[in-house]
């Protein structure tokens, strides 16, 4: 069973929905989702905001610390996160910013990357990661990373069941 498969079993059982907003993951994390048959029973939707100016316009990103630190922050994943579930009326939010390469981007070195959930009851999370590899690599690794997030706060673990899919950080 997928990572993405056990994420949204666990979101049928409690029954919630999920949405995601993607930068440098460019609709991977929905591929990955909507590959699963069912998924539509907890699964929303998705932003694929990959300009940072979208970002801000429809996710709902704080124009000012786009302007100051750009997309590849923290707090950037972890607006857009809650961005996304208030935009499609989702009980989660996930997201995915960063560099993939094959240059570096506001500043930032290739492998950054920021992943975050946001949920009920305030829930918040940011994860930081630095990968290795190549693009494909680093945007495969990304899609994992933001999955075994979501499962963690829904009390599941993807890493230890998912061997399928690899990524160095």
């Amino acid at each position: 069973m997928t990572a993405a498969a056990r994420v949204l079993g666990r979101l049928v059982e409690r029954g919630e929905t999920l949405a995601v907003a993607e930068s440098l993951t460019g609709g991977l994390v929905a591929a990955d989702l909507t590959s699963v048959p069912g998924a539509s029973r907890s699964f929303r939707g998705s932003l694929t905001a990959y300009a940072t100016a979208l970002k801000g316009e429809i996710l709902g990103v704080d124009g000012t610390l786009l302007a100051e630190r750009g997309a590849v922050d923290p707090e950037v994943a972890r607006q857009m996160a809650a961005g996304v579930r208030r935009a499609l009326g989702a009980d989660w939010g996930i997201a995915t910013t960063g560099v993939a390469g094959p240059e570096p981007q506001d500043g930032q070195p290739v492998g950054t990357v920021y992943v975050a959930v946001a949920g009920p009851s305030g829930v918040e999370k940011v994860t930081a990661l630095r990968l290795n590899g190549s693009r494909a690599d680093i945007r495969r690794e990304s899609v994992r990373s933001v999955l075994e997030l979501l499962a963690s706060e829904l009390g599941g673990n993807v890493r230890a069941q998912d061997t399928e899919q690899t990524g160095g950080n």
